[in-house]
């Protein structure tokens, strides 16, 4: 049995990072399911592994990590991935870096934000949001995505040059994210569609498929009976974006 244990729901963008990582290095690892609507995360013998209790989580022996972008680095130096994924060369290497420090507050932020408020709002709340705050949750991320394309990835064919890098599979994630509420992100952008096709080209069509399965299918998941604590719990997160 491997060592390393990776505990992830792919409904969540940082576990599809993480999962899609590993499984496209062939790094060996168990795969611990968790199941977001379930409540899983909120279990005691999960605080044991990760005390903030958000998935994805990292357990390598009896070391641990509670943050997708330190697992994903982890993960590169360990088991010395192809250079690509994150370069030597000190400049790749920094546009890389740059892109994980941005995104956070950006496309991570934007992306959560409108697909709360398109998709689970509804589900949580028993109404559609505000016409206005549905617009201004989307203007807030085509403008993310115009900077995405304008600064990130400009001329090049990935974020860092040449090849796919952490970089590049942390925005697909993050942006699929938004596609599985029901916005089509790529129609009226031919240049991030073509990164796309790029980045899914890299990492495998069948593997990109098998990670957002469940995301692309959030219908059926909303079939799970979603314990109370569970449903308060991710209504606090619509508080957080000021539904």
């Amino acid at each position: 049995m491997p060592d390393l244990t990776l505990y992830v729901d792919l409904l969540s963008q940082p576990a599809r990072s993480v999962y899609i990582f590993a499984k496209a290095n062939n790094i060996p690892f168990n795969h611990h399911e968790m199941w977001l609507f379930k409540g899983d995360q909120l279990s005691e013998d999960y605080a044991k592994v990760n005390p903030i209790r958000k998935i994805p989580a990292l357990k390598d022996g009896n070391f641990m990590l509670a943050e997708s972008i330190a697992m994903l680095l982890y993960m590169a130096n360990k088991y010395k991935t192809p250079d690509h994924w994150y370069p030597s060369d000190l400049q790749k290497r920094a546009r890389v870096d740059e892109y994980l420090a941005w995104q956070t507050l950006n496309t991570r932020y934007h992306g959560c934000k409108l697909f709360w408020f398109k998709f689970m709002a509804p589900f949580l709340l028993g109404r559609e949001l505000e016409s206005k705050k549905l617009e201004a949750a989307l203007a807030e991320f085509n403008n993310t995505m115009t900077n995405v394309e304008d600064h990130f990835i400009r001329d090049n064919p990935f974020i860092a040059g040449d090849k796919i890098s952490i970089a590049d599979l942390v925005a697909i994630v993050e942006i699929m994210q938004v596609v599985g509420s029901g916005v089509d992100v790529f129609e009226s952008r031919p240049k991030l569609a073509a990164w796309k096709q790029r980045v899914v080209e890299a990492i495998g069509e069948e593997l990109f498929r098998e990670a957002h399965a469940k995301i692309l299918n959030m219908k059926e998941e909303l079939n799970i009976p979603m314990p109370p604590v569970a449903k308060e719990r991710f209504k606090s997160r619509l508080a957080f974006y000021n539904c």
